[in-house]
């Protein structure tokens, strides 16, 4: 775990770029039934730290069984940091601390599995662990057998205590290491769940983040991207910190699919510093963009109301969606962030944060939800009331401060079309794509028309329109100069966009940002100006860049 000061999660800038061609592996995203879900369960770190110990383990473990958490889902305890001894074993052998597991590890395994859950285990990339405890560095096939006789099936993998070794810069000697634990795993008889912690270390970092991000989908089933979320003993504001990583997370949708997803950390329930709406709404914005499901918290000391949110079987059903979309940002206006993405028997979910420090109102319209206005009427079910209401034309939304709603909208069988839409950003930046008279500038995100976009596919191939929805009429084109031209029969309208985060346009060059302005110029690898979140849904070019 990468350890932050409350000061670190403020807003950031970083660079993104794609630097090191991506490997012929085979991991999650070619066999995605090792991980057809985001993972859910338990780890103790964010609400105990290295305070953790085999009771631990076992009254939560009971207490999950008791409250029904596991019945809907929650069957994974992973032990964090600190749960082996300093001294590797004279063969070289990890051992657990023998006053923490007086019982041992593979006695814990087996008690997991006999009340119907995993266990899975923490180690370090580098050779010592954050909390200083022996690394897995030359030690990595080792540990991996070992793990997997103790009948492990799930690591995390930190990175603390990595340098480059032999000329390798930094973001290279992670990938090297994180590779190589890779396929140490995928050529076990019974491969682990890999969760990659990379990202994390770099997301500070001008340059070497995205680059990052763009290789660990091939690497494991999920990644932690960004801070770790605020600890329990930390006097500080968890929505703050929960935001920060929230913030990271929307930055990543192309990235996440069946056998992969983006890790924004920990569900903190029992964080002092948060009120019940913040409480909730972590938990169904996390249900809703598809991440990982993991509690860090007292389970036994949980409130009834906490149990009951966070055992969600209609918002929990949207998290484990086989199409495993991410939701992506349709607007956000400094109140009201509004996301959007598909499920896979063709409903369409919408969900609603109220980042405003005032209960406030905000109207959708159909439309940004890449839906018909067309005669069609389309049914929304609140996920957590149940509640049902019809919309033709828009949806009004209500929302105390620090509060969420996840509507699911069914479409009728005569209205069943959609098409991709949100906000086309720059990720380093954040700054929105906007549409004026006939061409396009970025600006700060307003919520407005101009900022909402349609992607359409133009064949069978990757090639895409991009079609403002303040004037549907004309697309985003690429000629001598970037312009808004008619979309039937205009030229330069078709573009490619790749999992680097890059725009091409039919002539070659890349959709760039140089402040405010919009331009169209040769691609550029590790250019910072050319990296940009797409709605969920967009199909990727095939193939590198270059």
């Amino acid at each position: 775990m990468k350890t932050l000061s409350p000061k670190s999660w403020g807003a950031r800038s970083m660079a993104s770029l794609l630097a090191l061609p991506l490997l012929p592996v085979h991991a999650s995203v070619q066999n995605p039934g090792l991980a057809p879900a985001p993972p859910m369960g338990f780890n103790n770190w964010a609400r105990f730290m290295c305070d953790l110990n085999e009771t631990l383990f076992t009254e939560t473990a009971q207490s999950m069984l008791d409250r029904g958490l596991l019945d809907v889902g929650y069957d994974r305890l992973t032990l964090d940091d600190c749960w082996m001894s300093h001294d590797r074993a004279k063969d070289g052998s990890l051992q657990w601390d023998a006053e923490r597991f007086p019982h041992g590890i593979p006695w814990l395994t087996k008690y997991m599995n006999s009340k119907g859950f995993q266990l899975g285990i923490y180690q370090d990339s580098g050779n010592l662990t954050c909390g200083g405890y022996p690394g897995s560095y030359e030690h990595e096939e080792q540990d991996a057998k070992l793990f997997a006789s103790w009948g492990i099936d799930y690591l995390k993998l930190d990175g603390c205590n990595v340098w480059g070794e032999e000329g390798r810069s930094l973001r290279e000697e992670y990938r090297v290491r994180y590779m190589q634990w890779h396929d140490i795993l995928t050529a076990m008889p019974k491969p682990l769940i890999f969760s990659n912690s990379a990202p994390a270390y770099f997301e500070g970092k001008d340059g070497d983040w995205a680059v990052v991000m763009n290789w660990v989908p091939e690497s494991g089933e999920l990644a932690r991207h960004s801070a770790d979320v605020i600890n329990y003993a930390v006097d500080g504001n968890a929505w703050e910190s929960i935001m920060y990583n929230y913030d990271f997370h929307t930055r990543l949708v192309r990235y996440q699919q069946p056998g992969y997803y983006n890790d924004p950390d920990f569900l903190i329930p029992d964080h002092p510093s948060l009120s019940m709406n913040e409480k909730k709404a972590q938990f169904e914005v996390w249900a809703s963009i598809g991440a990982p499901l993991i509690l860090s918290a007292y389970v036994p000391d949980l409130s009834d109301e906490e149990i009951a949110f966070l055992s969600n079987k209609a918002l929990i059903a949207v998290n484990k969606d086989p199409l495993a979309q991410q939701s992506a940002l349709v607007s956000r206006d400094g109140k009201f962030d509004v996301l959007t993405r598909s499920l896979e028997n063709g409903d369409r979910l919408l969900t609603v944060l109220n980042r405003g420090a005032d209960t406030a109102t905000t109207t959708i319209s159909v439309e940004r939800l890449g839906l018909s206005s067309k005669s069609c009427k389309y049914e929304a079910r609140d996920l957590v009331t149940d509640e049902v209401s019809t919309i033709d034309s828009a949806i009004k939304v209500q929302l105390e401060s620090h509060a969420a709603k996840v509507y699911r909208i069914a479409l009728p069988e005569k209205c069943t079309k959609t098409t991709p839409t949100a906000m086309v950003f720059n990720t380093p930046s954040g700054l929105c794509m906007t549409a004026s008279t006939d061409s396009v500038t970025f600006e700060k995100c307003s919520g407005s028309d101009s900022q909402v976009w349609h992607v359409a596919a133009t064949g069978q191939d990757t090639k895409l329109t991009l079609s403002p929805l303040s004037d549907e009429s004309v697309c985003l084109a690429a000629g001598d100069e970037l312009s808004l031209a008619k979309c039937q029969g205009g030229d330069g309208i078709n573009w490619d966009h790749y999992i680097s985060g890059h725009l091409r346009s039919s002539s070659g060059d890349c959709l760039t940002q140089t402040k405010d302005k919009a331009s169209v110029e040769a691609c550029v690898i590790d250019s910072v100006g050319q990296i940009f979140g797409l709605p969920s849904g967009v199909r990727l070019a095939k193939g590198d860049l270059n």
